[in-house]
């Protein structure tokens, strides 16, 4: 048998974190097991649908690097074939037309509330003659759930789960006007898709037990269930915008790395030993259902923020620069030709290593791209002090008069500071306030090589003027 998942959105809002980490366990189990990992979009809900959130679901997938293997199947191009199972579940008496009017119903529910039930169709119609049906009442479609015994699902993360049949009704499986509710299109759906297991966030087991029961009318092979807990905020709410990002592109604006933002995913709710870092062949090798956990995971933007640091040191300085580029090429203070893309390239390995985030790692690149004059921290403008600005054009002669490579570069500022009886912290400083227009960046010999001689040299000449 062939394994095969199915991450299943609704494009009704953007791609949150929690599908974000479905879509992950679906994917990583698929591969790890040899099988397929498809995707339906669950758009049957045609007012709120957009086209727009489609597109957002599907960048984000591609952003994470979750490619399905086949197509994406759009839930509302098959209405024909979830009316055909409808019709031929009523053929087989396995489900009835249902005559109650809107206003029965209401009736219906208020009563069960005022007496205390829950509010639940009572089947009034299930054993009925339709001649009795009154005129021009459409019917719906109810299944014909069983009232004895109970519903049991032996869930792959939750146990054996189960409920009474006599706290379930009688499902609408095709509405009067001839649309499928959304519990029957699912089952439909996944049965074509041949879908072996369905995991999906523990919000959805309460349907599950409806499901089953279509499963079970219809004579089909189940898949096996998986109901992963939801995520929450560091205080346990349920995850929130107050709580910080919630949407994957948001992360994406934020200057995370997708296999950083995959990797801290696959830690939250599964675990493997204390390897925090895990790569996408790693995972694919280790994941299995067994260990992801009961509880609701919580979410920890420091220890995101945390492993994309560390995956941002291990990054391509190419892909790094490109990314650089582009989030600076809105800024327009700055010069982004073809010499400030080169400082940048130059620059990026020793950036790289204190940057979190990719906006980070822009902000800390873009003096390399300011114009003169450059604009002076109040930090930095306070190491500029008349003593200092001599010692600079000093030091710009110094400069001058070398080749720029980081080991003369070096040399020479440590000659010069000897010379000049200075510790070379107290020429680096001065310095890198007057290259940078900051007081913190990397090593002051490897900014001054980024920059090259000409640009150097004016950025220290404007200081000291």
């Amino acid at each position: 048998m062939t394994i095969r998942t199915r991450f299943a959105p609704s494009p009704t809002g953007l791609l949150h974190i929690g599908g974000a980490r479905t879509a992950l366990f679906n994917y990583l189990f698929s591969r790890h097991h040899g099988g397929q990992f498809l995707l339906r979009i669950e758009d049957t809900d045609r007012e709120r649908s957009t086209e727009t959130a489609t597109q957002v679901i599907l960048e984000g997938l591609d952003w994470l690097g979750l490619t399905p293997d086949e197509p994406p199947v759009f839930q509302s191009t098959r209405a024909v074939r979830h009316a055909e199972v409808a019709l031929q579940m009523l053929e087989q008496g396995r489900a009835y037309r249902c005559y109650c009017t809107a206003d029965e119903l209401k009736q219906m529910r208020e009563q069960a509330l005022a007496e205390g039930r829950s509010p639940r169709y009572d089947g009034r119609w299930r054993d009925r003659d339709p001649a009795e049906a009154p005129p021009g009442i459409k019917p719906a479609i109810r299944l014909k759930a069983p009232r004895e015994g109970e519903t049991v699902v032996d869930d792959l993360v939750q146990g054996p789960v189960r409920v009474a049949n006599a706290e379930m009704d009688d499902l609408i499986i095709l509405r009067s006007d001839g649309t499928p509710t959304y519990l029957h299109a699912v089952v439909v759906d996944d049965h074509d898709m041949a879908i072996t297991h369905v995991i999906r966030g523990d919000d959805h087991l309460t349907n599950t037990f409806r499901q089953v029961q279509i499963y079970q009318a219809m004579g089909w092979d189940m898949p096996r269930f998986a109901h992963i807990p939801l995520i929450h905020g560091a205080d346990g709410a349920k995850l929130s915008k107050r709580h910080g990002a919630v949407s994957v592109l948001e992360f994406r604006e934020q200057g995370f790395l997708p296999e950083a933002l995959c990797n801290y995913l696959l830690r939250l709710g599964w675990s493997h030993g204390d390897e925090e870092i895990v790569d996408r062949a790693k995972a694919i090798a280790l994941f299995d259902l067994d260990g992801v956990g009961r509880g609701a995971a919580r979410m920890d933007y420091a220890k995101l923020t945390h492993v994309n640091g560390v995956y941002i040191r291990g990054a391509d300085d190419a892909r790094l620069t490109d990314d650089v580029l582009h989030r600076l090429a809105h800024r327009h203070d700055l010069a982004l030709g073809a010499k400030a893309a080169e400082r940048i390239r130059a620059l990026i390995p020793q950036l790289k290593e204190r940057a979190k985030t990719l906006v980070e790692l822009a902000d800390a690149a873009s003096f390399l791209a300011h114009p003169l004059p450059l604009p002076f921290e109040p930090k930095a403008a306070a190491l500029l002090t008349p003593e200092a600005r001599i010692m600079l054009r000093d030091l710009a002669a110094a400069l001058d008069a070398i080749g720029f490579s980081v080991a003369e570069i070096d040399a020479a500022l440590r000659g010069f500071a000897e010379a000049n009886g200075k510790k070379l912290g107290q020429v680096a400083q001065p310095l890198r306030a007057a290259l940078t227009g900051s007081t913190v960046s990397p090593g002051i010999d490897a900014v001054l090589a980024a920059l090259g001689k000409e640009e150097a040299l004016a950025r220290i000449r404007a200081a000291s003027a």
